[in-house]
């Protein structure tokens, strides 16, 4: 009987539906600091067969970490330790560092909401271990990412001392950045950049005094999802014409968002976007638009 139970278990293979739902089911485990049942769940799916090597290999480190820092005891039976357990466990040494490296590593990764995934690159800026820098590096050149989860994990390099070069796709485009030259905050961007809030923000704020708040967050939100694209590149030009057609797409795209109607020929004339700049603001209307599409695509998700 024995030997036919374990013929079953190692013959068990997942959906792929399944596996998303089990990778879920982990990442909130590990959240809600359920660390027993996320190491019955690791056990279950190291039986299963079928899947790409990667993940064995990422739930076999995270399951040796769990039970170097959660071993066996008497939690394990109802599959939820006491506060007092993972207060202790929280306060000790090396272990407990290590366990919290992989656990954060592993809801940057796999979580499947994006605001998770920010707050987890957060937490990895300040961890003390020097697998992380690769472990961002590999997953930024290897995986599809958000460009959003793009920037925050280029500026947690930055932030942790990283430097070099790093080779992704961004935006249906490849980019070569540098890690030491990601902005952290808008003074860190080029003069052009901080030019077109400029403008935008001494033409609303006698409109409204919030708008210019607005085209702030706003414009800082755009800039995290085109830094590095050909649309960043385009907007780096010292011309005038450029800071123009930029700025009256980021202030229609302004209005769009706060008002849900904007009148786009006045905008246009306040800009003096002519004929001939007509194509250049298209362009940077036409980026803004990628970025709104990309923001419901998620808000759906």
């Amino acid at each position: 009987m024995d030997d036919s139970t374990r013929g079953e278990k190692d013959n068990l293979y997942l959906f792929p539906s399944s596996l998303d739902h089990y990778q879920e089911q982990l990442t909130r485990l590990l959240e809600s600091e359920h660390y027993a049942e996320a190491k019955r769940l690791l056990q279950f799916l190291l039986q299963c067969r079928g899947e790409e090597p990667r993940h064995y290999e990422e739930w076999s480190n995270l399951l040796a970490w769990l039970e170097m820092a959660f071993p066996g005891g008497a939690e394990e039976e109802d599959g939820e330790p006491s506060e007092d357990d993972l207060r202790r466990t929280a306060l000790s040494p090396a272990e407990q560092d290590e366990s919290y490296v992989q656990q954060v590593l592993y809801i940057m990764k796999n979580h499947p909401m994006l605001d998770q995934q920010l707050l987890a690159l957060e937490r990895a800026a300040h961890l003390r271990s020097s697998e992380v820098d690769e472990t961002i590096r590999r997953w930024l050149e290897q995986e599809t990412l958000h460009p959003m989860v793009q920037f925050k994990a280029l500026q947690c390099l930055r932030r942790r001392g990283d430097a070099g070069v790093v080779r992704l796709e961004r935006l249906g485009e490849t980019a070569e950045l540098e890690i030491e030259r990601t902005p952290l905050d808008l003074d860190d961007y080029p003069e052009p950049v901080r030019l077109i809030l400029e403008r935008v923000e001494g033409v609303t704020e006698t409109m409204d005094p919030t708008l210019p708040h607005f085209a702030r967050e706003l414009w800082k939100e755009c800039l995290q999802y085109l830094y590095g694209s050909s649309a960043y590149a385009r907007m780096l030009s010292e011309e005038e014409a450029v800071v123009d057609s930029y700025a009256a797409a980021l202030h229609l795209t302004l209005l769009l968002a706060v008002y849900g109607t904007a009148e786009e020929e006045k905008i246009r004339h306040t800009y003096g976007i002519t004929d001939e700049l007509r194509f250049r603001y298209e362009q940077a209307c036409r980026a803004m638009r990628q970025i709104t599409d990309l923001q419901e695509g998620s808000g759906d998700g």
